[in-house]
């Protein structure tokens, strides 16, 4: 208490609450994408929303940079970071190394800038260059560090991470699901903030034609439609899910199935999953898209959306289906069941059981009025539960509690 009217005291109490976002990797995820909302979101009548981020290399902005200057009343702090040294050549890494000598000299300008102007917290994720440096540049300019873990925690992550994570001195965590996994790695309870992730509700009208995506793969009018979006690997379900169609597809036979999404970088998926299609003799059921952009578009022109996921951390996709009124096939796992309620907005089944997977898909296809309540319920549960805006109020108490507010 003492320790907390102090600062109030120094500071002054209608100072606003200086953020600094750490944006350390040039491509723009998921992860980073969430810290965006919160950017756009915080209150600027109380917040001050700073974010270092990679700076232009060789007159190219990165991803997250243009990204990151679409928006509003937020103060760029273009810098160079550490180098990542993962799977690269030894050109790759001498040429890194010569591009990160700048390094030192940015960190301490500003270590030099949080100190003079006195920041509350430094705001990184739970990436190995991310999270350390919100550490060690919060403690060196008598900030509040903030971690953003994003995923299913554990002590088998690396050692940068761990550490930023442990040492930090607070932990924002995205669902009770990641939450209970921090705890379980010794972080004290009270240090962890449960942040459920939000969308930009605006971006998902649940009136968009999806006709032309249907025509595009020449998918007549009257067929039923399964959408299923995400990287491709193993961990997202997609073997269980044609496992499932396999079982589908024998009462009901004017349904198609869309894979959307990219293989990982250490895996050539899709190659087996359209083996494994042929092999199930489902394979004029599958279409298989690639990386598309139109994601509303995609969910537009499907009945059922599915991804049965094993241990998801969050489910973000789920919220991006309820939004356009879509309902829900998963699995009963992970934080999947804080986002998607069995019985009201999705089916959810256990894991590794693609009967009841498919099972919960023929109900789901063979009850039109179902679909229409589950997914008017699931819009009206994203729009009240998981907005980028609800997000960011939570973001704020947290912010104002670790900064002895």
């Amino acid at each position: 208490m003492l320790a907390a009217f102090a600062s109030w005291i120094r500071r002054g109490p209608l100072d606003k609450l200086k953020i600094l976002y750490i944006q350390a990797q040039e491509g723009f995820g998921a992860d980073a994408a969430i810290h965006a909302h919160l950017m756009r979101e915080l209150p600027r009548d109380e917040f001050e929303v700073h974010v270092a981020c990679p700076r232009a290399r060789r007159g190219e902005k990165s991803q997250a940079l243009l990204e990151l200057e679409k928006i509003p009343d937020v103060r760029l702090h273009p810098v160079t970071f550490a180098p990542s040294v993962s799977r690269k050549s030894t050109v790759e890494l001498l040429r890194t190394a010569a591009e990160g000598a700048a390094f030192p000299v940015d960190f301490a300008r500003l270590r030099n800038d949080l100190a003079r102007e006195r920041f509350a917290v430094v705001h990184g994720s739970d990436r190995p260059r991310s999270g350390l440096y919100a550490l060690g540049l919060a403690r060196l300019a008598g900030a509040k560090s903030v971690v953003h873990v994003h995923v299913r925690w554990s002590n088998d992550y690396g050692l940068p991470s761990r550490l930023a994570v442990a040492r930090a001195d607070a932990v924002f965590s995205i669902s009770r699901f990641v939450t209970d996994s921090i705890v379980a790695t010794g972080k004290p309870a009270a240090r962890v903030y449960t942040i459920l992730n939000g969308i930009d509700v605006s971006r998902w009208d649940p009136d968009l034609d999806g006709s032309a995506v249907r025509r595009q793969w020449s998918i007549a009018p009257d067929a039923l439609v399964l959408a299923s979006v995400s990287r491709l690997f193993p961990g997202k379900g997609q073997r269980e899910l044609l496992r499932a169609l396999a079982l589908v597809v024998r009462e009901v036979s004017n349904v198609k199935l869309l894979v959307v999404g990219a293989d990982e970088s250490w895996i050539a998926f899709t190659a087996e999953l359209r083996a494994l299609a042929l092999e199930l003799g489902i394979a004029e059921h599958v279409i298989f898209t690639g990386p598309r952009s139109d994601i509303p578009a995609v969910m537009a022109a499907a009945d059922v959306f599915t991804l049965p996921s094993f241990e998801e951390p969050f489910g973000l996709v789920y919220t991006e289906a309820m939004a356009m009124r879509r309902p829900v096939v998963a699995l009963d796992n992970g934080g999947t069941p804080e986002v998607v309620e069995h019985g009201r907005t999705g089916l959810l089944s256990p894991a590794g059981d693609h009967h009841a997977l498919a099972a919960n898909i023929l109900t789901l296809l063979k009850d039109p009025a179902l679909r229409a309540r589950m997914g008017a319920e699931g819009r009206a549960r994203v729009l009240t539960r998981f907005s980028a805006e609800r997000m960011a109020r939570d973001a704020a108490d947290a912010y104002r509690r670790i900064a002895g507010r």
